[in-house]
């Protein structure tokens, strides 16, 4: 395994880091816990040292299924990082509460990494100023429960900026980056800006929610078959110093080895002229391709009139590649339709793109739900 330095903390982490938002499941919402173990501990085995997992990661489950992966000595292998779910917290001394649960469900006396989590504007003046939860964190930190403090990031690139300058105490940033995402959220200029000012910068999104790995069959004859688009996309990623680590959301055995190996022969400056060109290339043709920029990450979920928001979009993206008849097919056998949208706002409100979901639907229902005259 290649290692990193993590900013100005002077901790060398894996270049992979294990993302838990993804385990393999058995039926509907229920993982697969052994399945889920093995590959957590397979992963640290051959020199992962870095766990991420946020409270409402698998409908709250992940954190203690990491903690079950963390026992038998691998906690002492490892980097602990998890999140506060800022916008749960109705109270500042929720913050407290919510994190001794989360010890518990992590069966740790301590984290090394904490999190404010999907951090916006919005949330940094309703929540994170009025309730103080930085001073909270240094009070953590001062008892022994939390080592590092963070923040995870979902907004423009100015509120990035504003969110780093609020606290010079920052060790840590996490955010969505990616070849398509090069000028989206905090984009390349906000991961210079981090990493100029001393702070570790985690990469979520690496793939796009799976997109860039199986990117449909206009997308993929930009690759060259040197090696897989999944490679291309992460070795963007690790060619670039400010990178402390990124994370993948693994949900198989063979992600897990595939990744691993990747990782391995991953270096600063490992890009050539050609692989440059090469996903500059890629992301001229998804930019034109993609409708609507979910990640499928289920933040939106459950739909209170029944929709799978994330399916819906998911087939409303394959019109956009060229597989119409497909995606019409797959939508014509879901139970409620973009049609069936109420404009509740609940989910616009949970979304880490922010993205209007009661305007797409409608935009979706046009596109699916012609009528013949």
């Amino acid at each position: 395994m290649q290692y990193r330095n993590f900013g100005k903390t002077g901790i060398k982490v894996s270049a992979l880091g294990f993302g838990t938002m993804r385990f393999p499941l058995l039926h509907d919402e229920v993982v697969d816990e052994e399945r889920a173990i093995g590959m957590i501990r397979h992963a640290i085995d051959e020199g992962v040292n870095y766990i991420d997992t946020a409270y409402p990661y698998h409908l709250g489950e992940s954190e203690k299924i990491v903690g079950k992966a963390l026992a038998d000595g691998y906690r002492e292998k490892t980097y602990l990082a998890t999140k506060c779910p800022v916008w749960k917290l109705e109270k500042a001394e929720d913050f407290e509460t919510i994190l001794d649960e989360q010890l518990e469900k992590l069966n740790t006396d301590h984290i090394d990494f904490y999190l404010l989590h999907a951090l916006s504007g919005e949330r940094m003046e309703d929540k994170v100023k009025p309730f103080e939860l930085i001073k909270r964190m240094e009070k953590a930190k001062a008892e022994g429960k939390i080592r590092y403090l963070g923040f995870s990031f979902h907004d423009s690139y100015d509120v990035f900026q504003d969110i780093i300058d609020y606290y010079d105490g920052w060790d840590f940033c996490q955010i969505q980056y990616n070849y398509v995402d090069t000028e989206h959220q905090a984009g390349t200029k906000g991961l210079k800006y981090a990493a100029e000012r001393g702070l570790g910068v985690v990469i979520m999104e690496p793939l796009l929610g799976g997109r860039l790995a199986n990117p449909a069959s206009h997308l993929k004859k930009v690759f060259p078959e040197d090696k897989s688009p999944v490679e291309y996309a992460l070795d963007f990623l690790w060619d670039q110093p400010e990178v402390s680590l990124l994370l993948s959301g693994m949900s198989d055995e063979k992600q897990v080895e595939e990744n691993l190996e990747y990782a391995k022969r991953s270096s600063v400056g490992m890009a050539t002229e050609q692989d440059k060109e090469v996903v500059k290339e890629a992301k001229r043709v998804f930019d034109s391709m993609a409708l609507v920029g979910c990640t499928g990450c289920r933040y939106c979920m459950p739909c209170p009139f029944g929709l799978d928001i994330p399916k819906i979009f998911s087939l409303y993206n394959m019109t956009a590649a060229h597989r119409e008849e497909e995606a019409r097919a797959e939508y014509e056998a879901l139970e409620k339709k973009a049609g069936d949208c109420r404009s509740c706002h609940r989910c616009e409100k949970e979304c880490p793109q922010m993205i209007k979901v009661s305007e797409v639907m409608k935009e979706v229902a046009k596109v699916f739900e012609k009528t013949e005259a």
